[in-house]
């Protein structure tokens, strides 16, 4: 399927070879229902009873476990919540009430202690693994509309800088980064050309194809303050190829040696990746309880396991939740330990899938192949735009 987008329009090209548009103009939509789809996707999420949390810090074995704990101990009940890890940084938003009232937690007092403690677990635990960076926990109130949590936890780790790597890692230069990716057969390949005629930046992302991926690249140049013009997404297979026309708000475009030229290939990659993580996914449905979620990750971290990703959600008298769990020491997840926890954590039933989050590396015939085509396609619709690229 490829997708162009044009200002306040995108359109949908289907397999079938139909058009399918979305945007402002009432008559390019395709039904009231697809509006209100697209709607939803962009829309909203709040939570009219509970406090919403966001918290980020350094990441270590344990830490989502930690913050589960605090919250249990302070009375609090997790109605939902998303944490990401990626670069030795864990981000996290949470929705909750109090445990005996179910209602929102607006006390000063409490909500300082709760800050209080919240913060320090996220801070680091030696001081060689101090990040500058810091830990912080914010409080959103019980009336607050907050934008959609998965775009505020790009947020959230864009702001933290995790694009630069763990602390005390040395800041790679923008060849060495591209000759890394081309010969390691790394997952993510942006490049940055000039569009000289119109003034744009074209920006390229190669990766694996996932679901969520163009709303991480489109979130991420937005929050940058970049202006997307022009866009086109194709996918085929495993693969998907991107190509944004760009110029940030205030006017200047990224020249080829351009220091925020670098920044830019840093954060739309480190944008794909923080959603991916390699490990094992754990499914369990219950009964909603308020010592369900700090009991489960509490086992876990005795059983050796980390949560690198996590979704919390409740309906009703049920809660769903979906942990990534890895190995502390960094091994394959031994799938005995993993039995040996469903049988502790019984009558609870635990689904688990063996899937890896991170696609294998593919190799330079797989890539050049699905570039070729891709590259052939993007210079047509250049052609058909009048742009002229700049080499």
């Amino acid at each position: 399927m490829w997708i162009f987008l044009f200002p306040r329009v995108m359109y949908l090209l289907m397999q079938n070879g139909s058009w399918m548009a979305i945007g402002a103009r009432r008559e390019l939509q395709n039904s009231g229902e697809m509006k209100k789809c697209y709607d939803n996707a962009v829309g909203t999420e709040s939570c009219s009873d509970c406090t919403a949390i966001e918290m980020i810090g350094t990441n270590r074995p344990g830490l989502f476990s930690e913050i589960s704990a605090v919250l249990a101990e302070q009375r609090c009940n997790v109605v939902e919540a998303h944490a990401w890890s990626h670069n030795a940084c864990l981000a996290c938003v949470a929705y909750v009430s109090d445990e005996s009232t179910s209602a929102c937690i607006d006390d000063p007092n409490r909500l300082a202690t709760i800050e209080d403690q919240l913060s320090t677990i996220l801070r680091p635990t030696t001081i060689a693994d101090d990040n500058p960076r810091g830990a912080k926990t914010h409080f959103l109130g019980c009336d607050s509309s907050m934008s959609h949590t998965e775009r505020r936890l790009h947020q959230l780790m864009l702001a933290n800088r995790d694009f630069d790597g763990p602390p005390g890692q040395v800041s790679t230069s923008l060849s060495s980064i591209s000759m890394d990716h081309v010969e390691g057969g790394r997952k993510t390949v942006v490049s940055i050309d000039r569009c000289a005629e119109k003034g744009y930046s074209i920006v390229t992302v190669e990766c694996m194809d996932r679901p969520k991926l163009m709303f991480d690249t489109v979130c991420t140049l937005t929050d940058m303050q970049y202006v997307i013009f022009h866009a086109s997404s194709a996918s085929h297979g495993l693969f998907a190829y991107q190509e944004y026309y760009i110029r940030h708000k205030d006017g200047y475009t990224l020249d080829t040696e351009d220091e925020r030229r670098l920044q830019v290939i840093k954060c739309l990659e480190a944008a794909i990746e923080r959603r991916v993580c390699e490990g094992l996914r754990l499914e369990l449905c219950a009964e909603n309880s308020v010592g369900l979620l700090p009991n489960v990750t509490r086992i876990l971290r005795e059983y050796g396991l980390t949560v690198a990703r996590a979704d919390i959600a409740t309906d009703g008298e049920k809660m769903k939740n979906v942990f990534y769990i890895q190995d502390i020491s960094g091994n394959k997840v031994d799938m005995r330990l993993v039995e040996l926890m469903k049988r502790e954590l019984q009558p609870l039933a635990f689904q688990v899938k063996n899937e890896l989050l991170l696609p294998r590396k593919y190799t330079s015939v797989e890539r050049d192949g699905f570039s070729f085509v891709s590259l052939l396609r993007s210079q047509l619709e250049r052609f058909s735009h009048s742009f002229i690229s700049i080499r």
